[in-house]
C-alpha cells in the first residue's frame, strides 16, 4: 500500500482514499468506502477504469504490447513451452519440474473421456446447431454427471473439477464438431499429446488411419497457449461474477462460454473471416480500405486493432509466424480468402492511416486464417477459443474462490427511470 492518498472534494467535504500499488502496472484508488463516506457511487460503463479484483495470474500492458502469464512473456511460453505446461503455470503459479509436469499430463490425459451417457445430449440438438450452442449446453450439464466435484469449499474437489474441465473440453469440442458435420464421434487416445489428440478426435474417421501432422499439432498447441488467458476480459469477468455467488465450477465455465460467444469477444476471428468473404477478391480491397477510412461509412475492418493493445498485440506476432508455417506446410497457394488476407496484412503494416491509428492486424485476424487452413469451419473458431480459455477461466475462478476478501459481485447503477408514483386502476388509465 502506498503512503499517498487520493483526495476527492464532494460538495463541502474532502475525502481521502488509499492508493494501492501493484507489483507492476498502474496504481489504483481504493474506493470501497466511497458510498459510506460520500453517499455516491462511481459511474464507469464497461468497468474500463475499475479494478474488480486483485490477481496474480496475467498482466497486460497495452501501450507497450506486453502480455505476461505469471510474469513470463507470452513469446517465451509459446516458443519454448507447450499448452499443458502453460496450464500448470496458470493454475499453480510456477513452471513445473519434469516430475510435476509428467504427473500433471498423466492426470489430464486420464480424464479426457466423458461419461458415456453424455453422448445422448448431442442427439437432442438439431443437426445444424451452432457448435457453441452445443458446447454451452454440454459443459453446463457436466455438473449433473460429476457432482462429486462441485463443492467449491473442498480444495480436493476444486482440483478434480479443474482437471476434468481442462481434460474434457477438447473431447466436448471435437464431439460438437463431429456432430455438426455428421460424422461419428472419435474417442480420445491416451498415447497422443493434448493438441494431437484434439486434432485426431476432430479429423479421424473410422474407415481409415489418420496421422497427425506434427507441424499442425504444434500450431494448434501454440494457438491454445496464446488464448489461455487475457486478464479481466468480458468472459473472465463473467466467470468470476458467476463464481462469486458460489455457483459450481461447471456452471461458471458455461457462463464464460456464453459470454465468449459474442462477436465483439470470442467471435471476432469468425467475424474477421466473414469480412474477408465479403470483400471477395484482392481487386476489391482498395474500395473496402477506403470505406474503412471513411468516418461516415459503417463498414469496419475486422481483425485490426484491439481495445487493450495500443501497440502491436504480442500474440499477433506469434500467430503471424504460426499462420505462415501452417500455410507453408499445407502448400496452400490458391485460396482467395487467404490471398485477400495477405494483401490486407501488407497494407495494414505499411499504410500511414493504419500505422497512425495503430490498427495493426490482431490475433483474431491471423488465427481465423490459420484455423481455416487447418480445416475448421468458421463456426468452430469460437469453440476452439473457449477450449483454450478454459484454463484461464479456471485459474481465475480458483483464485477468486481462495481469496478471503472476495464478496458476491454487485455492480451499482445510475438510475434514470421514473421516480416514485402510485398505482392506477386499469379503468382510470389513459
Amino acid at each position: 500500500m502506498a503512503d499517498n492518498n487520493a483526495k476527492l472534494h464532494v460538495g463541502s467535504g474532502d475525502h481521502a482514499f488509499n492508493v494501492l500499488d501493484g507489483s507492476i502496472g498502474p496504481s489504483v484508488v481504493n474506493i470501497s468506502s466511497l458510498y459510506k463516506d460520500t453517499g455516491m457511487f462511481t459511474y464507469d460503463p464497461g468497468f474500463t477504469s475499475t479494478a474488480s479484483c486483485e490477481s496474480k495470474i496475467t498482466y497486460i500492458d497495452g501501450d507497450e504490447g506486453t502480455l505476461l502469464y505469471r510474469g513470463y512473456p507470452i513469446e517465451q511460453l509459446a516458443d519454448h513451452g507447450d499448452f499443458l505446461e502453460t496450464c500448470y503455470l496458470l493454475l499453480y503459479g510456477e513452471l513445473p519440474t519434469k516430475a510435476q509436469k509428467d504427473d500433471f499430463v498423466n492426470r489430464v490425459t486420464y480424464h479426457t473421456m466423458i461419461h458415456e451417457q453424455m453422448n445422448r445430449f448431442f442427439a437432442g440438438f438439431r443437426r445444424d446447431a451452432h457448435p457453441m450452442a452445443i458446447m454451452c449446453g454440454t459443459v453446463g450439464a457436466l455438473s449433473a454427471f460429476y457432482h462429486d466435484s462441485t463443492d467449491i469449499t473442498d480444495p480436493h474437489q476444486r482440483m478434480v473439477a479443474s482437471l476434468r474441465m481442462i481434460a474434457k473440453m477438447p473431447t466436448i469440442a471435437a464431439m460438437a464438431y463431429k456432430y455438426h458435420v455428421g460424422q461419428p464421434f472419435v474417442y480420445p487416445r491416451n498415447n497422443l499429446d493434448y493438441s494431437s489428440n484434439f486434432l485426431h478426435m476432430c479429423f479421424a474417421v473410422p474407415c481409415e488411419e489418420y496421422k497427425v501432422n506434427p507441424v499442425l499439432a504444434r500450431a494448434m498447441d501454440r494457438i491454445f497457449i496464446l488464448h489461455a488467458d487475457h486478464e479481466q476480459n468480458a468472459s473472465t469477468s463473467t466467470v468470476r461474477l458467476a463464481g462469486s455467488s458460489g455457483a459450481n465450477p461447471f456452471a461458471c465455465i458455461a457462463a464464460g462460454i456464453a459470454c465468449l460467444w459474442g462477436p465483439a469477444h470470442g467471435g471476432a476471428n469468425e467475424a474477421a473471416l466473414s469480412m474477408l468473404a465479403e470483400i471477395g477478391s484482392v481487386d476489391q480491397i482498395p474500395e473496402y480500405v477506403a470505406r474503412a477510412k471513411d468516418k461516415n461509412d459503417p463498414f469496419r475492418l475486422m481483425g485490426f486493432g484491439h481495445r487493450v493493445y495500443k501497440n502491436y498485440d504480442p500474440r499477433a506476432k506469434i500467430m503471424q509466424k504460426t499462420c505462415h508455417e501452417v500455410l507453408g506446410e499445407l502448400g496452400i497457394k490458391d485460396d482467395p480468402l487467404l490471398d485477400i488476407a495477405m494483401e490486407l496484412e501488407k497494407i495494414a503494416l505499411n499504410d500511414e492511416y493504419f500505422i497512425e491509428k495503430k490498427l495493426y492486424p490482431n490475433i483474431d485476424f491471423y488465427s481465423g486464417i490459420t484455423l481455416r487452413a487447418l480445416g475448421f469451419p468458421t463456426n468452430m473458431f469460437t469453440v476452439l477459443f473457449a477450449l483454450a480459455r478454459t484454463v484461464g477461466w479456471i485459474a481465475q475462478w480458483k483464485e477468486m474462490v481462495e481469496d478471503p476478501s472476495q464478496r458476491i459481485g454487485r455492480p451499482r447503477q445510475l438510475y434514470t427511470g421514473a421516480t416514485r408514483r402510485d398505482y392506477t386502476p386499469i379503468d382510470q388509465r389513459r
